[in-house]
């Protein structure tokens, strides 16, 4: 630390690489085993659209020239899909760089955001890197307490964040409370709603976001072709917002950010329903019997509108993890996030998820003398 030392900016001193879920083939070099299934990132099991593979292997033979700046073609297709024009579109190296151009483009130092904790780390990020101060507001019952993060909002509030459904607790707030916080934020004040998990709620009442883009208010809507499409590994996600928002976005973005075999991948997956339909049926599906396996162990969880599921082992969740991981089940410690007793668990298929609660019942057998009161 000492010899970065006037090299930066002091700001990016305290900036924290983001650390991702353990890979699969990093456990398999550490711990020597073969069998390893990856509970951790919130990646879809079912893998991408039939139709989206055999695009992106028809878009592998033109990788020698640049891909299409402005993904002219995707813009087009996610605007028809979403009813919205394509002036209100910007694509990313995943919704992450979205979050980043947000920040580089909104955020002057006088500036402060208001985001929930814990939530997505990156709002925290992108205010860190413009040396802005940021209010990270405790949930309530796992979910975002509006008010409480009302009451922070101040003249210097210009970002308000939402994770909807919230990573890592997969809880939603509703449209009507939104929309009540939306009303009372101050004209300079921008709300970003983070719907990344957006296809897999199925409460009626959950958001209004498009319609609120379309109105010209000042919402951002973040989505992502990572979870239900499962195109994780291309990197492609994208923001909804009022024109002259994507104006001011689009001066910070890029040239070519959005690969071409990615933009292939996401347009074919926009052409098949039946990608969402059937990764929704598993993710129901999962839930449900990971819910009635919890039950029957005793463990506490927040019941998900997501494709993961917060748990409670009430146990050193380090612990349990070093535990689940020696026996080749990777998911994510609660820890990172504030919660020491806490794992966040993905939804796979049928056998990973039965591989997942037998292993989960060995382990908490193995350390029931480490049960925190």
């Amino acid at each position: 630390m000492t010899e970065s030392t006037g090299l930066c900016r002091k700001c990016i001193l305290r900036l924290t690489p983001y650390v991702p879920g353990k890979p699969i083939e990093e456990v398999k070099r550490e711990l020597g085993i073969d069998n390893v299934i990856k509970l951790a990132s919130n990646e879809n099991p079912l893998g991408p659209s039939p139709k989206a593979l055999e695009a992106m292997r028809a878009a592998l033979e033109n990788v020698g020239q640049y891909p299409e700046g402005s993904c002219y073609e995707l813009r087009h297709a996610v605007a028809k899909h979403l009813g919205v024009q394509p002036d209100m579109l910007i694509f990313g190296s995943g919704a992450d760089e979205v979050i980043h151009y947000i920040g580089i483009a909104l955020l002057d130092a006088e500036d402060e955001i208001v985001q929930a904790h814990p939530s997505f780390v990156q709002y925290c990020a992108a205010a860190t890197l413009m040396d802005c101060p940021a209010h990270l507001v405790p949930l309530k019952n796992w979910t975002h307490d509006l008010d409480a993060m009302l009451a922070k909002v101040n003249e210097r509030t210009k970002l308000f964040f939402i994770s909807n459904p919230n990573n890592p607790t997969g809880t939603i707030v509703w449209a009507d409370e939104v929309e009540r916080v939306l009303d009372a934020l101050p004209k300079r004040c921008v709300m970003v709603l983070d719907e990344a998990y957006y296809e897999y709620v199925d409460d009626p009442a959950y958001t209004r976001s498009i319609e609120w883009v379309r109105q010209g208010r000042n919402v951002i809507v973040l989505r992502t072709f990572s979870k239900i499409y499962a195109l994780a590994g291309l990197r492609i996600g994208y923001g909804v917002a009022p024109a002259h928002l994507i104006e001011l976005l689009e001066r910070v973005r890029l040239p070519f950010n959005v690969n071409s075999v990615a933009q292939a991948g996401a347009v074919a997956s926009l052409q098949d329903p039946h990608q969402v339909v059937r990764t929704r049926e598993q993710n129901q599906r999962s839930k449900s019997y990971i819910y009635e396996e919890l039950d029957k162990m005793g463990l506490p969880y927040t019941p998900s509108q997501a494709n993961f599921v917060w748990i409670d082992v009430q146990r050193d969740c380090k612990q349990v993890f070093t535990e689940l991981m020696k026996r080749g089940v990777i998911v994510r410690t609660g820890d990172i996030f504030g919660a020491p007793t806490h794992i966040r668990v993905t939804t796979g298929t049928d056998e990973q998820n039965e591989r997942f609660v037998s292993t989960l019942r060995e382990v908490l057998g193995l350390l029931k003398s480490e049960v925190i009161a």
